[in-house]
């Protein structure tokens, strides 16, 4: 039996692309299992009593050493700011291409902890910045010191003892760009350094809550269990400046997407399960529960999406243990089907990833196909004519011409670059100013433009004849010429419309990211937890790789 792809104008819709959630694709669940044999070391512990001061980390193995440079700082409560305008942190970090020298620690602890005012060297390849919650951190520190474990639902309420309120990387303030280490044979998806940066973080929050406790108190202080440990991940904060990489990224996002159909094609055809499978399956659905009714949130939009899924889950869970026979042909086909109409997309999106657990067959060659070489297709085939670009919309972008931009809540909104800060913003264009400068993200209206011209152009015109009166539309004519090969590629839905939810594109980037519990702050920020429940790096030789269901 052949199953065929999901349609990218079901799939590409911002309510489903917002319904993602983490996969056995994900990227830090797959940095984990590749880098799980390397030799992890603290090389450098040099903070005083209250917890400032330098650490070093290391990932080694052969040749190749990645070292986490870290920068405690003391800063007042008040400089304490998850915005992007922030200019202090509590702490500052970046990820080093071999092991520093001594002069580099010295460059580096005059440099990173500026962040974007800093500047880096090809040395560099991360750098990232994060805050304490400091209710949890504090209360961490004074039950340890006291000699007896923290209220552990505390703990698994927040997630974390610091959030990280930037990553960055390929090239930005002087690190090195991507070009330096696309072709080494570890890096076998996208983001695998960010997420190294981000999992070694965590083992310094864990490091530094347990020395600032035993300096406040030698004599009683204890460790922090390492089952606590496990339970808590790195906090994030994520804003509008997200958004627009999926946009700007389209050979990438199609990557990405489509290994992720492929899976679920792969598996719906497949004809006969085994029982240890069906097991795996079943046991993460069940596992899975605790974090759904663990996710906090104070937002009624996410509430509610919440609520969705624990009901929808429960009633699944249900069907497959009293009335499903996993003997059937190709049960997963038999599965998907069903859940497509008795649930609501969160939870068909939740129990696709679920799919995906009991195979790592299908999934770990996908891993590898998920970055792109986006240069490959950034040149317009000229060559062609004004027909095969107008077929090309018509076939894949056929909901988008549906939208009338003339209505005035079809184009409410406008993308802008903040003025200090140059990051992505979002305003209403009937009540703020600035319109005049609006980035080029609006690709439905331009999409619907670029066919209006096509239409009243001669079929046989070349394209190149075409730009030179449309120039206007040529980052759209590059789109369409892109999405011809790379399905996924578009965002099937109207980024400027009044009924957009812009954290949909947030969440769709931060699911392959690996990100648990999104808790949306307004429509345009929220927060999230990563690395909740994964192995400490003294582990990683051997580890649950359904670790991220069973915490």
């Amino acid at each position: 039996m052949q199953v065929q792809l999901r349609s990218p104008n079901i799939i590409m819709k911002l309510s489903r692309l917002g319904s993602f959630h983490q996969s056995k694709l994900s990227f830090l669940r797959s940095f984990l299992d590749e880098f799980k044999d390397w030799d992890y070391k603290r090389d450098l512990f040099d903070l005083d009593e209250y917890g400032y001061g330098i650490a070093v980390y290391s990932f080694k193995k052969k040749n190749r050493i990645y070292s986490l440079v870290c920068f405690a700082n003391e800063i007042s409560d008040k400089d304490r700011s998850d915005r992007v305008i922030a200019t202090k942190w509590d702490a500052a970090f970046t990820l080093h291409d071999g092991t520093p020298t001594k002069k580099d620690i010295e460059r580096l602890k005059k440099e990173v902890p500026k962040q974007e005012v800093g500047r880096l060297s090809y040395k560099e390849l991360t750098l990232s910045r994060a805050n304490k919650s400091v209710r949890i951190f504090n209360h961490v520190v004074e039950s340890l010191s006291n000699g007896h474990q923290p209220d552990s639902n505390l703990l698994e309420k927040v997630g974390y003892l610091y959030r990280t309120t930037a990553v960055y990387g390929s090239g930005k303030f002087g690190l090195a760009d991507r070009f330096r280490i696309k072709n080494r044979e570890e890096i076998n998806g996208p983001f695998r350094l960010e997420m190294m940066l981000v999992y070694l973080v965590r083992q310094f929050t864990f490091d530094q809550v347990n020395h600032v406790a035993k300096s406040k108190n030698p004599k009683t202080a204890v460790s922090l269990d390492l089952k606590i440990c496990k339970k808590l991940g790195i906090g994030n904060s994520t804003g509008l400046g997200m958004a627009p990489f999926i946009v700007n990224h389209p050979t990438l996002l199609n990557n990405w997407i489509m290994s992720r159909e492929i899976a679920l094609k792969k598996i719906r055809e497949i004809k006969k399960i085994k029982s240890n499978e069906i097991e795996v399956f079943k046991n993460s659905l069940k596992n899975s529960i605790k974090n759904i009714t663990s996710w906090n949130s104070e937002s009624e939009y996410q509430k509610i999406k919440i609520n969705s899924l624990l009901e929808d889950i429960k009633k699944f869970l249900n069907f497959i243990e009293t009335k499903f026979n996993f003997e059937v042909d190709y049960p997963f086909n038999e599965i998907y089907l069903w859940i497509e109409q008795k649930t609501c997309e969160e939870c068909i999106e939740y129990i696709v990833s679920m799919m995906l657990e009991p195979f790592d067959y299908i999934v770990k060659p996908l891993v590898s196909q998920m970055s792109s070489e986006e240069d490959k297709y950034f040149t317009i085939p000229t060559h062609r004519n004004v027909e095969d670009l107008r077929n090309i919309i018509e076939k894949r972008y056929p909901d988008i011409l549906k939208i009338n931009f003339t209505k005035k809540e079809n184009y409410k909104n406008f993308w802008f670059i903040s003025k200090n800060k140059e990051e992505p913003r979002y305003a209403d264009r009937f009540k703020e100013i600035g319109s005049n400068l609006e980035q080029p993200l609006a690709i439905a209206r331009d999409i619907k433009k670029l066919h209006s011209q096509l239409i009243i152009s001669k079929n046989n015109l070349t394209i190149d004849k075409f730009l030179v009166q449309n120039n206007d539309l040529r980052h759209v004519v590059r789109r369409a010429f892109i999405i011809e090969k790379f399905p996924y590629s578009e965002i099937q839905d109207n980024t400027i419309g009044e009924n957009v939810v812009p954290i949909d594109m947030l969440r769709l980037k931060l699911s392959f990211f690996g990100a648990l519990k999104f808790d949306p702050r307004s429509d345009k920020w929220l927060r999230i937890c990563m690395f909740q429940g994964a192995p400490l790096p003294t582990e990683l030789k051997n580890f649950d790789q359904q670790w991220i269901y069973n915490s």
